[in-house]
């Protein structure tokens, strides 16, 4: 009895870790570490994008300044899959992949209904995963050719930034992303 249900919590184990892949992309370095973090928690995160600044705000209080890089057409709001563009907006974090091709990634609810009414209304898609993530290996080629903004849509930070974001949010947490 007792093996039985061992041989089941381990087939449980092991499909939810199949389930959580993700975006996966074998590590050119080694893996990111998992960060702890007990200190006030994060209520809001507010990201304006003509200073290329990211808050993690507790209350009114800013707990983390970060300096962001963009989508690769940095103006505008996202409306179209493949435009290039940051969304605008509030969204909330919606998803955390550990095996992120770019470090470590944080998911926001993109497209929300509105944005794919707004896309499918003019006969386009909206796109989709919009992520917090570290630069990977595409960001330090961005970065020797002295591009800011390079993501497809994303917020880029250093990847040793996104360890301690990851660590600092949750599930839920309210973000705000201004022009």
């Amino acid at each position: 009895m007792i093996r039985a249900v061992r041989a089941g919590l381990a087939l449980a184990f092991l499909a939810i870790l199949a389930a959580c892949g993700g975006d996966s992309a074998p590590y050119s370095q080694a893996p990111p570490r998992f960060l702890s973090y007990n200190g006030p928690r994060v209520t809001q995160v507010v990201v304006n994008k003509s200073d290329r600044m990211m808050y993690l705000l507790s209350g009114q209080t800013i707990l983390r300044t970060y300096k962001i890089g963009l989508g690769n057409e940095p103006q505008g709001t996202k409306q179209f899959e493949g435009d290039g563009k940051t969304p605008e907006g509030v969204f909330v974090i919606d998803r955390f992949n550990p095996r992120s091709a770019y470090h470590l990634s944080v998911g926001i609810n993109y497209p929300r209904p509105q944005d794919t009414a707004r896309a499918m209304s003019v006969g386009r898609k909206p796109g989709g995963d919009i992520f917090f993530h570290g630069r990977g290996p595409d960001g330090e080629k961005a970065r020797r050719a002295g591009k800011a903004d390079w993501t497809a849509g994303c917020i880029a930070v250093e990847d040793a930034e996104i360890e301690e974001i990851y660590a600092m949010l949750q599930t839920g947490t309210q973000v705000v992303i201004n022009p």
